[in-house]
């Protein structure tokens, strides 16, 4: 029995705030010895205060006089982007927890990877960005990307070490979002607050919007091609409201196995932490009895159109999935400050792809690069 040493990138959103919860729970397989956050230092404070890490990083350094004020001990503190990296490099640890929302955590991922560190990832932009590199870096240091998602945390759990050649589907659920059943000619009036009341997961304010639109899902899609080197072909989406499956594996000969729980983020990350043992926790069980019934359909793809751009953009691959990651982060902020209408999203995506150069086995500055032009495409389409 062993336990981890992980730094924890992301300490105040959700993710962040499940891996503290695991970390006191199984204080003898876990200990979080760094943690960073962007700008919120009160609760990067607590978190740390809870935790005592030995090493903190905010990365907003306008915001480090609240953080020490907040502090009741001495930790170290780093700061900016260079202060994750420093952070993910750090010794003494031998997993690092991705749980940042955007593309910050890519460059302290490969870090992590670079330093010989196991890799949990809760954020999708890394490999949606980055797939290619990221598990190629890795597995040349003969190191594990460990999924904390917790559709990709079931396939994984469903696979187990299972050979390619008996796979015939990677299946991820998706609860469908609040407009699973509302009319395509309804979705142009929806407003933030109705994107942003999602029927299952408390989650942070650009992922319930992804969630609503099904760009979530479609990131994930990428995630799970480059995660388990399984073709976007043979990936596939089904909608299950209640998100109690959270993902399937079809194998050749028909069979389905899938992974169930009540949702709660503190079972996959404590299946990554303890990865490949199980341990007893205080979680709620799940009692199929008390269910009553598991639903299952097929999603809206002509009214949800972000299944159909993103499974273009893994096919394509090379910079196009970067291109679709940013455009999308871009119109969901124009979404959430009221600038344009909820399907407004879907076509700003798409419109930043067709404009898009591809770069096929592209270097991480092409990566950058490719990122920051969709940016200005979208933003330039918002100024007219």
């Amino acid at each position: 029995m062993r336990k981890r040493r992980v730094i924890l990138l992301g300490a105040t959103g959700s993710i962040g705030s499940s891996a503290i919860k695991v970390a006191e729970t199984i204080p003898d397989r876990m200990q979080i010895i760094g943690m960073a956050a962007n700008r919120n230092a009160r609760l990067l404070a607590q978190a740390a205060n809870r935790a005592l890490p030995e090493a903190i990083c905010l990365v907003d350094a306008a915001h480090l006089d609240e953080l020490r004020s907040s502090l009741e001990y001495s930790p170290e503190i780093l700061t900016g982007e260079t202060g994750l990296e420093t952070l993910a490099r750090m010794g003494g640890a031998d997993l690092v927890l991705v749980a940042i929302v955007g593309t910050t955590g890519l460059r302290p991922a490969l870090a992590a990877i670079e330093t010989g560190k196991d890799l949990a990832v809760a954020s999708k932009e890394i490999l949606v960005m980055a797939g290619e590199t990221v598990m190629t870096q890795a597995s040349q240091k003969g190191i594990k990307v460990l999924p904390v998602d917790s559709e990709h945390n079931a396939i994984f759990q469903c696979l187990e070490g299972k050979p390619k050649h008996e796979i015939s589907s990677l299946i991820l659920t998706a609860s469908g979002g609040p407009f699973r059943k509302l009319s395509s000619d309804r979705l142009a009036s929806v407003t933030v607050a109705d994107a942003l009341n999602h029927p299952t997961w408390k989650m942070g304010r650009k992922i319930s919007i992804d969630s609503a639109t099904l760009f979530n899902k479609g990131l994930e899609m990428i995630e799970a091609r480059w995660l388990f080197d399984i073709p976007m072909g043979q990936v596939q989406v089904l909608v299950h409201p209640q998100s109690i499956v959270h993902s399937m594996v079809e194998f050749v000969d028909g069979s389905l196995l899938a992974q169930l729980s009540h949702s709660d983020m503190c079972f996959p990350i404590q299946y990554a932490v303890t990865w490949p043992e199980r341990i007893p926790n205080a979680l709620k069980p799940l009692r199929l009895a008390e269910l009553g019934r598991l639903e299952f359909e097929e999603p809206r793809y002509d009214d949800f159109p972000a299944l159909r751009l993103a499974r273009e953009a893994g096919e394509m691959g090379g910079t196009m999935p970067a291109v679709l990651n940013a455009a999308n982060e871009i119109a969901v902020e124009a979404f959430l400050e009221g600038r344009i209408t909820f399907p407004r999203i879907w076509s700003l995506v798409e419109e930043a792809m067709n404009r898009s150069d591809n770069f096929a086995r592209p270097s991480l500055d092409d990566i950058i690069h490719a990122d920051g032009q969709a940016r200005d495409l979208v933003r330039g389409a918002l100024a007219q």
